[in-house]
């Protein structure tokens, strides 16, 4: 494999540890737990790994030299530092016994379920540390669900000796882990599983998990490319910047870019839930500032907007929702029909109020909306241009406003989303010791005989030697939702609480913001010099610890 300097610079980095991570180890339990809603249910689902305590690492005199092979997948989309996670579980469990082995299943859960893997050695896995990627042992969306998948990977868990499972993944696949650690402590297979938080969106954090690895690098990753942006806008000022950012189901990702570079609006998905606004009152108040700019004589500015926000705008979710209903029942009748046909279709078969928001969307938004389907039978929210649709409304409502006089300027809007561009990034040092910690954190949870629980490090925003490590239950993080139809047992979404500090932060400083030009530009991601610049946890995290 052919490095890059900074690759091989960087592989010489030594993650920090906690201080109780750093020698032997032993375990302190806290109380027992119960999941965040539907408790009933939640422990008839899971009677074997309900109510188990919270668990924290404390340092001990001598540790056993504890006998396992343990394996490790990769679940769903891609988050920065990823291979620390896999690091310090490697180094982890060489360190209770060096006869332990470590096997990566390939391609995500489906590799565990078509016996797919490869064993990591010292000498593969040092070109994978303090890389960003996933391409170590790559990953997957299969979904672990059902008991044919469960036995089929039992089979392989045999066959290699493996006494337990990592799971590293965001709030589905961590949900999945929970089902699995429950089936075969039902079965008494013998084999424990544990999650690792893992998602750039920043959703999956409760009391618990403070945040999910790769938010703080790919938010760096982001932040630097606003902030680039920001610095063209204000030496061309000529230009309105239209910026998709990741996060379908939450705003984490595009509030706290906003928190560190302070563009001149930033959309939050949940406030506009909140708030029952309209698509037209987002582009009426956007429209506003483009027109108190301009009279100032500013033609510039940038705008951050979430993935997911067509979907939280309240009249465009229940449209939505009953689009999937409709189509999933009458998708037969439909699909063959012109283009025409299937928009009157649509219109002559929705509810009187969804059939008229859904007469006012542009025909490129309603025909996505009606067309394109993820395999679950739900809209492809992240294939709308939702930048460029709110672009193309705010220029219709300034040339009505021309014609009035109520805006003399020119709206020449540039359009960019990014999402890919962060979650393969080089982790930050923060995500590099962070992951480490949570790699190690697991390795030890395996030695102790849980089962069900996650890793997870806490104290995030003090020295990593003050960091405190250990694990919590899946299931204390649990609720019953409705997917696709029927009720399920899920991990519960962290959404922007707009009582929170972080929101509060941005709420008091977006109108100066927006009259005026108070760009931040961050830079790069620093590896290297002093600590409160290299060693910054995120914004979001600061305000929330402090």
């Amino acid at each position: 494999m052919e490095k890059s300097a900074l690759q091989i610079a960087r592989a010489a980095y030594q993650p920090k540890l906690p201080k109780a991570l750093q020698g032997a180890v032993k375990i302190k339990e806290g109380a027992p737990t119960q999941s965040v809603d539907n408790q009933e249910e939640i422990k008839a689902l899971f009677p074997n790994t309900y109510g188990m305590p919270l668990v924290e690492f404390e340092p001990a005199e001598v540790m056993d030299a504890t006998k396992m092979n343990v394996g490790v997948i990769l679940s769903g989309g891609q988050a920065p530092g990823g291979h620390n996670v896999i690091s310090g579980l490697f180094d982890g469990i060489k360190k209770l016994n060096p006869e332990n082995h470590l096997y990566g299943f390939l391609m995500g859960p489906g590799g565990l379920v078509d016996h797919k893997y490869i064993e990591i050695t010292e000498d593969f896995l040092k070109d994978y540390r303090n890389t960003g990627g996933f391409d170590m042992i790559g990953s997957g969306r299969t979904k672990l669900e059902e008991v044919e998948q469960f036995e089929k990977g039992i089979e392989i868990l045999r066959k290699l000796d493996i006494k337990a499972l990592v799971i590293i993944g965001g709030d589905d696949s961590n949900t999945n882990a929970c089902v699995l650690a429950e089936y075969y402590a039902a079965k008494k297979y013998g084999v424990q599983v544990i999650g690792c938080p893992k998602t750039i969106d920043g959703d999956l954090k409760n009391d618990q998990i403070e945040t999910s690895f790769g938010f703080d690098t790919a938010c760096k990753t982001y932040a630097e490319l606003i902030g680039n942006i920001e610095r063209d806008c204000n030496s061309a000022r000529k230009y309105w910047h239209f910026v998709k950012l990741m996060g379908r189901s939450a705003s984490h990702i595009a509030l706290e870019c906003a928190l560190q570079t302070q563009p001149n609006i930033c959309l939050i998905s949940e406030e506009v839930e909140a708030q029952d606004q309209t698509l037209n009152e987002i582009v009426e108040h956007i429209a506003d500032i483009v027109a108190y700019r301009a009279a100032q004589g500013n033609n510039f500015g940038v705008v951050l907007i979430p993935e997911g926000l067509i979907e939280f705008i309240p009249a465009i979710g229940r449209l939505i929702q009953e689009l999937n209903d409709l189509l999933a029942a009458h998708g037969d009748d439909y699909k063959d029909l012109g283009k025409q046909a299937q928009r009157e279709y649509i219109l002559s078969h929705l509810s009187k109020e969804n059939a008229a928001t859904f007469a006012t969307l542009p025909e490129g938004v309603a025909r996505q909306l009606s067309l394109d389907r993820d395999p679950h039978g739900n809209v492809q929210v992240s294939l709308i241009e939702t930048e460029k649709l709110i672009s193309e409304m705010v220029a219709a409502k300034l040339d009505e406003w021309k014609k009035t006089g109520k805006y003399v300027g020119k709206f020449a809007p540039q359009h960019h989303f990014f999402g890919y561009e962060g979650r393969c990034a080089a982790p930050s040092n923060f995500d590099a010791d962070y992951c480490y910690a949570l790699g190690t954190s697991a390795s030890y949870l395996i030695a102790n005989g849980k089962t069900g629980y996650m890793a997870i490090v806490k104290n995030t925003t003090s020295t990593t030697d003050e960091w405190k490590a250990g694990g919590v239950p899946i299931t204390m993080m649990m609720n019953m939702e409705r997917r696709n139809g029927k009720m399920k047992p899920v991990i519960r979404k962290a959404l922007v609480e707009l009582d929170g500090k972080p929101f509060k932060a941005l709420a008091a400083k977006r109108e100066e913001w927006a009259k005026n030009t108070c760009y931040v530009y961050p830079g790069p991601i620093q590896y290297w010099g002093p600590s409160e610049v290299c060693d910054l946890p995120t914004k979001t995290l600061a305000l929330e610890q402090s």
